[in-house]
């Protein structure tokens, strides 16, 4: 139930199509006579508009997530394993076509190419189905084999958890598929922005993993005004922004994880 809310109230929640409904409530107000309404929604969708695409907003609510967590300064020198979370691929474009092809989260499996190159010995786990409820999708664990092989991770080393939705789940089974013992060393790659939930959930599963963010979306040096940025990428900080920081409350309030920011 919790995952179908959240994909239903996300739909309306984030910026570009809140603005749309804006819009259409207030065009429809305006036929109905009620201008001073119309005004009204008309200017909250331009204000909407204005402060996800043409400020700074989505970098500075990206800030503290991104800097929460930083990759081990020295890394380890012996890991158990590598845990890559799905999110990476573009899931309806393989699905029809077969390949891989990487979303703006790709980052997040390049890096863990890297370092399985870097491990030799770690095992390399894949979390991720299909966490869609409209369009169909390959999971990013069905895709991954086929990235990763050809990047040079032997088959052999990759563990697939397929059945994950969202990362709740995928904390949840993964630490049930792979059974960490005692003393081992998990290295946890997702972007920068999505690790203080990721941390959390496996925290709270009883998986104290070690963070290695990627897929970075700001340089950190942003400042309040003016967006420093294009538009796209603009409007998309600032809706990357407000899912994660949503997430972050409703999972608190639900009582599926014990901070709204993890301790470092």
């Amino acid at each position: 139930m919790f995952f179908y809310a959240s994909k239903i109230f996300w739909m309306v929640a984030q910026p570009i199509n809140l603005i749309g409904i804006l819009i259409i409530i207030g065009i429809t107000l305006a036929l109905a006579g009620w201008q001073r309404l119309s005004i009204l929604f008309s200017t909250a969708s331009a204000l909407v508009l204005a402060l996800s695409a043409w400020t700074s907003l989505g970098a500075l609510l990206l800030h503290p997530l991104e800097n929460r967590f930083a990759r081990p300064d020295p890394a380890p020198e012996s890991v158990a394993g590598i845990i890559v979370l799905g999110g990476g691929f573009e899931g309806s474009v393989n699905l029809a076509r077969g390949g891989y092809e990487l979303s703006s989260s790709g980052d997040r499996f390049i890096e863990t190419a890297i370092l399985a190159r870097r491990y030799p010995a770690a095992k390399v786990v894949v979390s991720g189905g299909t966490g869609t409820l409209i369009l169909d999708g390959e999971g990013d664990a069905d895709t991954a084999p086929r990235l990763l092989t050809a990047l040079g991770v032997d088959r052999q080393r990759l563990i697939l958890e397929r059945d994950s939705r969202d990362t709740y789940e995928n904390a949840v089974f993964t630490r049930k598929l792979v059974e960490p013992k005692p003393g081992e060393t998990w290295l946890l790659v997702t972007s920068a922005f999505h690790m203080p939930r990721s941390v959390a959930l496996f925290r709270k599963a009883g998986f104290d993993v070690v963070p290695w963010p990627a897929d970075y979306r700001t340089s950190g040096t942003e400042t309040i005004g003016l967006a420093q940025d294009n538009v796209t990428d603009c409007l998309e900080n600032t809706s990357i922004a407000i899912r994660e920081w949503i997430g972050l409350f409703a999972y608190r309030l639900t009582g599926r994880i014990d901070s709204i920011l993890p301790p470092g």
